[in-house]
């Protein structure tokens, strides 16, 4: 038969399929979400995150060592304070549970890049990402707070800060405060598009920062909106946003995709807390295999363009980059 043409020629042995390969994947790539709280001598496991804890700071060395023997070198801190208010004051707090966690992550593991979480919604008694005025959001007052919150987590020794609160205005107001404070070189991965998802109901238990009232469709996005995505990327571009987020990343590749696209920043991706627990759920029932679907997750949003993922499965997909299963 002539074919001239056969795209198997290329699929005829592993070392080949691995030679030709259009997306390849680097632990350099990979940022480790860990949950931090007050208290001492604490590892405590998320009901709904199987295999994911909260520490307490003097906890954290042993997962951060694993973390970096597995070769995962970036690590974002979201943390659980004891006491909390209407300001969100444990964000800004010089002795907040964040700014105790980077300050003891420099210690044991220096060579860690320390990423700090820039959001009210863990810190305030209401659960909502800002300032309250009434029942709504006052947009312009929470600006204040982030930058403080941004500005503290850098002089506690975060590397790089990632504002998650969907305020609008909010890139340009901490990178002035970062840059009036003398961290010009602090650089801002800004949440720029982060959808107002059910799959974030897993964290919002690990955090306890789920709102007592209503919910945060006025200021997270509505995931029907494509054009909208494109608008909040290119503002923070304008504002002085080093880096983009998407969230989630499962459902959302044609937007990973778009804004690689249409932006020349690079592009992270969130894999977040249902996606874990969806996968965790459906492997602990049998119905797949957990580090096939894991590594298979990963390379799609990869291949959609990102060249950051924010995952759960650092450690895993390190793990599976040295098997050579996916890299």
């Amino acid at each position: 038969m002539e074919i001239t043409q056969r795209p198997r020629r290329l699929r005829g042995n592993d070392v080949l399929r691995k030679m030709v390969r259009e997306v390849r994947m680097d632990k350099s790539s990979l940022i480790y979400p860990m949950f931090v709280r007050e208290g001492s001598n604490i590892k405590e496991e998320i009901p709904s995150m199987p295999g994911q804890y909260r520490y307490s700071v003097d906890r954290m060395e042993e997962k951060l060592t694993e973390l970096c023997d597995a070769g995962v070198c970036s690590v974002m801190f979201f943390g659980i304070p004891d006491k909390k208010d209407e300001l969100g004051s444990g964000a800004y707090a010089q002795d907040g549970i964040v700014q105790k966690a980077f300050r003891k992550a420099r210690q044991v593991c220096p060579d860690l890049y320390l990423i700090g979480d820039v959001c009210m919604c863990e810190y305030t008694s209401h659960g909502h990402c800002g300032v309250l005025c009434g029942q709504e959001v006052d947009n312009d007052r929470t600006l204040e707070l982030l930058a403080k919150t941004a500005v503290s987590q850098a002089q506690a020794g975060a590397d790089m800060v990632a504002p998650s609160d969907m305020m609008d205005g909010r890139v340009a107001h901490i990178r002035k405060a970062l840059d009036g404070n003398g961290y010009v070189n602090v650089p801002i991965m800004s949440y720029a598009v982060k959808f107002a998802s059910s799959f974030y109901g897993p964290f919002r238990d690990a955090a306890g920062s789920a709102p007592s009232f209503g919910d945060r469709k006025s200021y997270q996005m509505d995931y029907h909106n494509r054009r909208e995505a494109w608008k909040e990327a290119l503002l923070d571009v304008q504002e002085g946003a080093d880096i983009l987020m998407v969230k989630p990343a499962m459902a959302y590749g044609d937007l990973i995709r778009e804004i690689k696209e249409r932006t020349h920043v690079p592009v992270a991706a969130y894999s977040v807390s249902g996606e874990y627990a969806m996968v965790k759920a459906a492997a602990q029932s049998g119905y797949i295999d957990e580090e096939l679907v894991m590594c298979e997750l990963a390379v799609g949003a990869y291949r959609a363009g990102c060249d950051i993922y924010i995952t759960y499965f650092a450690e895993g997909l390190a793990k599976c980059m040295d098997k050579g299963i996916i890299g």
